[in-house]
């Protein structure tokens, strides 16, 4: 049985969310997920402090334009004012959740007191828990991890403090900053911090397959899942957890036409989102992604990253992709 996913007062079309990753959820990659099925995508991480909103990588992260409701941002940093008053902007710029990372685990986010190193100081988190609630109207999320280390799982205390400040829903994934994204992602502790809260409680790590789905919502209790890595390159992971959820049959796998011409509508989005230039750079890791089943020997993807023409690109994948239904190999 699927469970109803609600966010303060969104019902979400259903429980499986695109997890914010930098760099990767932009708009264009958040609008897919969506078509293919994701219930929810969320920004990839706006920098609390407005001063560095004037560069180029923080506009595209604030832009939401055509995008499905509701939209859901998150924003970092160790400050609660700061925090509280990016909030407050990018609910004036139309978000209408907001969230709030402490879950990242890279190192230029954790030396700047922000991320998962936040879960050090439980003060500090109820501070900026309470400050962002605070200062905006539409509903404010909280993304975590299970603790700082191993010997520290502090997630089910802030759990409560969070719902205490008024946090209306919490993603957890289930390693801990120390973990980083080694070893094998833990429930134990989403499942007590499910059994604790009356807030809704999405579960997130290692969800990788249909079968894993499953697994995670009923050893969790979870109110959906959070899908990040395991969707790029297959942003139609979403729809066959889906189907596998409702009716606990497998989808087939997508044909290579339709890989094709989801790739390739990708692309387009992507140069057209950022412009020729960066579109093209920006691509050629999602390609990577995309063919990393194919071309195990990376022979057409360190071709495909030599090209600076956008329309090359896309010529390319076309060539590639016919080359796949003749039976050819590429060679470099």
């Amino acid at each position: 049985m699927l469970p109803t996913a609600t966010i303060g007062p969104y019902t979400l079309p259903n429980p499986l969310i695109v997890a914010p990753m930098a760099g990767v959820t932009d708009r264009p990659f958040r609008q897919l997920c969506r078509r293919l099925g994701a219930g929810l995508a969320v920004s990839e991480m706006v920098i609390a402090d407005s001063k560095l909103w004037h560069t180029r990588k923080s506009r595209t992260r604030m832009n939401h334009d055509g995008e499905p409701e509701p939209r859901s941002v998150q924003i970092a940093g160790g400050d609660p004012e700061m925090m509280a008053d990016a909030a407050r902007r990018n609910a004036e710029l139309g978000a209408q959740i907001i969230d709030i990372n402490m879950g990242c685990p890279a190192k230029k986010v954790c030396n700047k007191a922000a991320g998962s190193a936040l879960m050090r100081d439980e003060r500090l988190v109820g501070e900026i828990l309470e400050a962002v609630v605070q200062a905006v109207d539409v509903p404010v999320t909280l993304k975590m991890r299970t603790g700082w280390s191993a010997e520290h799982r502090n997630a089910p205390v802030i759990a409560r403090m969070a719902e205490q400040a008024g946090i209306q829903a919490l993603a957890i994934h289930g390693r801990t900053r120390e973990d980083k994204y080694n070893g094998q992602a833990e429930y134990d502790t989403i499942a007590e911090i499910k059994s604790r809260v009356r807030i809704p409680v999405f579960a997130n790590g290692d969800i990788t397959s249909p079968e894993k789905a499953r697994y995670v919502l009923d050893h969790t209790g979870a109110d959906g899942l959070l899908i990040g890595r395991a969707a790029q390159g297959r942003p139609w992971i979403f729809r066959e957890i889906l189907h596998y959820l409702e009716t606990g049959e497998h989808l087939p796998e997508p044909s290579l036409d339709e890989v094709e011409r989801i790739l390739v509508e990708h692309l387009t989005e992507l140069h057209r989102f950022y412009g020729e230039t960066l579109g093209v750079r920006i691509a050629r890791k999602h390609v990577g992604w995309y063919l990393q089943s194919h071309d195990t020997r990376k022979q057409f993807r360190n071709r495909f990253n030599a090209i600076d023409d956008a329309r090359e690109q896309k010529d390319s994948i076309h060539e590639y992709f016919a080359g796949l239904r003749n039976g050819e190999v590429f060679a470099a």
